[in-house]
């Protein structure tokens, strides 16, 4: 029997039934209901609503259906279209009439709006250790090539040399920050909807304070109507999925072309590579291929979320039953890139010799020499043009700008109409002093800045990310993404018999 049914009079047409059905994809919400029913049921005792047996028997059958899920032993029945009436008539069928009061003062627009908070706090704790895993794995490539050096290149064309280990931090800084987004999507969906009924509130004595500390939420929605309508921490979710998927397709279109041949940067390891079917030579970078792909559907589950949710008046629309999908697939489909592009950044082989060689080509240490002319009392636009002239010496003698003799850098100097430059020219050390900064490592060592590519700042940056990583790993249960300090929310246990992963 349909537990909505009491005004209609004929049966569903079977093609509306299939159309509206849910079960198959909010069934993953079973175990967050169960933990939303049963704070109800204690909400409903306080109130004076169910009597101290039938809140024990309510409990206890909830209990069961909760080992039932666990063990995968529940059969859901499609005939009742979603996981809250399939749990309430599972409900009713082990202790009878008196599952008949679960639903006082309860719609499934609160219900389920509750349902999906517990259920994005918990899959957004599993996101922020595995980009976490993520992190670790930047990090720990970069400490065992500390020395190595990559072509750094602007719009794919040679720029300045870089550690290969600054170039890594980058991508860590791009994961904190995908990490301090989902703590804010975390915070914004820490607050309960149970109690808000179906769009007005319920019409019951319902302590929802209460409610919500049961539920390890900071506390109650303030607004009926926006409770139940409510899935801006739903797309928030999305989007930080979807950025973070970017962070990884950026890094993966980098891995495929490293590990190119011609490129020859980095070797993937046999586990996270695969053949061709045809070609017995080849050695694929799928995953990364992959990660690559499917960053456009998350992208895609942003957008569709947005459209969803652009025309809908208050309160609660069915619309909203396409908010699962997409946050299941989004948080998913991250949560297996980041496993699977961490396991296979940490396999990397790397080939020294060949990022130096290549750091090496294109003139990548003018700037440093720009700069060491400008140290010298040289105006800038005056030693870029300088250095120009240089370059293009280069060019026509097949060398580079190191391997240029004195009288080149004193002609490139004395050409110009600057007279400090043309002073330079006539200093008998200028070729040897330029020649010395036109080095890749000098040119390294030249960026000593905050955030710089020098080697004693990126040592420092490893260090310190080092101890973040193990110091957050030691303090498992802050809000994630965020610095560990005594003034931030704390995540609260999961209530007991509730498992950590969704």
């Amino acid at each position: 029997m349909r537990l909505w049914g009491g005004r209609f009079a004929g049966e569903s047409d079977e093609r509306m039934a299939a159309f509206t059905r849910s079960i198959e994809i909010d069934a993953a919400l079973a175990l967050d209901d169960i933990e939303g029913s049963i704070a109800h049921v204690r909400a409903l005792r306080r109130a004076g609503l169910v009597t101290a047996g039938d809140e024990e028997r309510l409990v206890a059958g909830l209990a069961d259906l909760r080992a039932e899920v666990e063990a995968g032993a529940l059969a859901w029945d499609p005939t009742l279209e979603d996981v809250h009436l399939n749990l309430e008539a599972a409900l009713a069928e082990r202790i009878g009439p008196v599952a008949g009061r679960l639903h006082t003062g309860r719609s499934r627009n609160d219900q389920v709006a509750t349902d999906l908070r517990l259920w994005l706090r918990r899959a957004v704790v599993r996101l922020d250790a595995a980009l976490l895993d993520m992190e670790d794995a930047l990090v720990t490539v970069a400490e065992r090539h500390p020395d190595a050096v990559l072509p750094g290149a602007t719009h794919i064309q040679p720029a300045q040399p870089v550690l290969l280990a600054h170039h890594l931090l980058a991508y860590v800084e791009m994961l904190e920050r995908d990490r301090g987004r989902f703590a804010d999507a975390w915070r914004r969906a820490d607050r309960s909807p149970l109690g808000s009924g179906a769009i007005a509130g319920a019409g019951y004595p319902l302590d929802r304070e209460a409610s919500a500390r049961e539920l390890g939420l900071a506390g109650p929605t303030a607004n009926s109507m926006d409770a139940t309508s409510d899935r801006d921490f739903v797309v928030e979710a999305i989007a930080a999925a979807a950025l973070a998927m970017v962070h990884l397709s950026r890094l993966a279109e980098e891995i495929a072309w490293w590990s190119n041949p011609r490129f020859g940067f980095v070797r993937l390891a046999d586990a996270f590579s695969t053949g061709s079917s045809m070609m017995p030579n080849k050695k694929n970078p799928d995953p990364a291929e992959l990660v690559r792909g499917r960053t456009g559907r998350v992208i895609g589950d942003l957008a569709g979320s947005l459209a969803m949710l652009k025309g809908l008046p208050l309160a609660y629309q069915r619309d909203l039953q396409e908010d699962k999908p997409a946050l299941f697939d989004a948080l998913g489909t991250l949560e297996a890139s980041l496993g699977v592009m961490a396991g296979l950044v940490a396999s990397l082989s790397v080939d020294e010799s060949r990022m130096r060689a290549a750091a090496a080509e294109g003139h990548t240490t003018a700037t440093a020499v720009a700069d060491a002319i400008v140290r010298l009392g040289v105006p800038f636009r005056t030693a870029h043009h300088v250095v120009g002239r240089l370059v293009a010496e280069a060019d026509r003698r097949g060398s580079t700008l190191a391997d240029l003799p004195d009288d080149a850098y004193a002609g490139a100097l004395g050409a110009d109409a600057d007279p400090t430059a043309a002073e330079l020219a006539l200093r008998p050390s200028i070729g040897a002093e330029l020649r010395a900064a036109a080095g890749i490592d000098a040119a390294l060592a030249s960026c000593d800045v905050v955030g710089g590519t020098a080697p004693v700042r990126v040592a420092a940056a490893l260090v310190s990310a080092r101890e973040r990583i193990e110091a957050e790993r030691a303090t498992a249960g802050r809000a994630p993404g965020s610095r560990a300090t005594a003034e931030e929310p704390t995540f609260e246990k999961p209530p007991s018999g509730q498992p950590t992963s969704g």
